[in-house]
């Protein structure tokens, strides 16, 4: 399996990953965190290793499964509603839709919903790396007690935002192909969602 990433594409992730990482960083923070340099730079790597590599990775999982079944694919960043999040980040709220990984090729219904499936369990498999982290926080101090934290809830929560059957999201794709697969998949993606809620 080649995997190539163009000067655009890698580009395109990098200022995603970090506008993400503005976005979440202003919104759990309040945007009076400008005012000290060093919580915020802090508090932006916590954003960055979070919730940056939970998209990073959810992206690069629909890349990766798509070339495996033969599929030319590329992640498009969206400028628009980068900015969009940053400054919805500032204002207390927060709806990412930093871009997306788009290929083309011959694929089946199955081939298409195993490619949407890939981001949300990799955001599971992510969540469930931080859970270690999360327990083992207070022998370690406060910065690993909230690394541990929000890597857990913001993967749990993207692995649920991410499977509900609606529009362009993947759980509608994975549910035109497999019913099943969407309960399958959907119904412990909702529940550690809800779970994660309680962590903020």
């Amino acid at each position: 399996m080649n995997i190539r990433f163009s000067g655009r594409e890698v580009r395109d992730l990098l200022v995603a990953w970090a506008a993400l990482g503005l976005a979440f960083t202003f919104f759990f923070e309040g945007p009076g965190i400008v005012r000290a340099p060093s919580a915020m730079a802090g508090a932006l790597v916590l954003s960055l290793v979070t919730a940056g590599v939970g998209f990073l990775l959810h992206e690069l999982a629909h890349k990766v499964t798509a070339i495996r079944f033969g599929q030319v694919a590329e992640f498009r960043a969206d400028y628009g509603m980068l900015f969009l999040a940053v400054a919805g980040g500032l204002a207390g709220f927060l709806f990412a839709a930093p871009g997306a990984v788009y290929h083309r090729g011959r694929a089946t219904r199955r081939e298409n919903g195993l490619i949407a499936l890939a981001g949300p369990l990799t955001n599971v498999a992510l969540g469930l790396l931080f859970v270690p982290v999360l327990f083992a926080g207070p022998l370690v101090g406060a910065f690993a007690v909230e690394l541990g934290r929000l890597g857990v809830a913001v993967n749990f929560l993207l692995a649920g935002f991410n499977m509900i059957p609606f529009g362009p999201l993947d759980g509608n794709t994975v549910k035109e192909w497999s019913l099943s697969g969407f309960l399958a998949a959907g119904v412990p993606c909702f529940g550690l969602a809800l779970a994660a809620l309680f962590l903020f």
